[in-house]
């Protein structure tokens, strides 16, 4: 399939939620994502083929033309940038949100604080736009283990149910963004092919409207 279009996905709850929406289009992976090894799946459409790749690696794929589509959570993109990205859709899926969190009744006025996140970019602008001046230290899992240890004051999280941060005796403390996962689009892609993907936009875009 040398002239197919590429979309990229990760697996986990991006791709579970994004299955969904590509049925409708007639585009099913021919193979179980979840029982191969293969990172390249045809799929039922004849020229639409899927990679599975890492999240954090979406946004670079579409970017530099390894994919021409791809869905991305908007917590990568923001991380990143998205440079080089049309971002037309938000699919409304992998909902969460972009929180500061910590021990109940931290203080965090007056006084540099450290923030353990994965997040780095995105809580730099955060506490810059506020005034506040933070040490940052990068980890990239077991966010929670961070303020009970006392490496961080409080930590920058994606937050679901809040279940995790609650089993560890923690709290959200600010807001910082709503997440949710979108289609991303490679702008040559866009100028190139648009015949091929402006119509597979507005089939995604009344998938994911829905009736009416």
């Amino acid at each position: 399939m040398p002239d197919a279009l590429t979309i990229a996905l990760s697996k986990g709850r991006i791709l579970e939620q994004t299955l969904p929406l590509l049925k409708p289009l007639g585009i099913e992976p021919l193979e179980d994502p979840s029982a191969t090894r293969n990172l390249v799946l045809p799929t039922s459409h004849p020229s639409i083929r899927l990679i599975i790749v890492r999240a954090t690696d979406v946004p670079t794929y579409v970017a530099h033309g390894g994919a021409d589509l791809g869905v991305a959570g908007k917590d990568v993109l923001l991380e990143q940038g998205g440079q080089g990205l049309y971002e037309p859709i938000d699919l409304g899926i992998a909902r969460c949100r972009l929180m500061v969190a910590g021990c109940p009744g931290v203080e965090l006025g007056g006084r540099r604080i450290r923030v353990a996140t994965k997040f780095v970019n995105i809580t730099r602008r955060h506490f810059a736009a506020q005034g506040r001046q933070v040490d940052l230290i990068k980890l990239y899992g077991s966010m929670e283990l961070a303020p009970l240890v006392g490496l961080a004051d409080v930590i920058v999280d994606l937050v679901d149910t809040g279940n995790t941060l609650r089993a560890n005796g923690l709290e959200p403390l600010e807001h910082i963004a709503d997440i949710s996962s979108r289609l991303v689009v490679n702008k040559a892609s866009m100028k190139l092919r648009h015949r091929e993907i402006k119509p597979l936009l507005k089939q995604i875009e009344a998938t994911v409207s829905g009736p009416g």
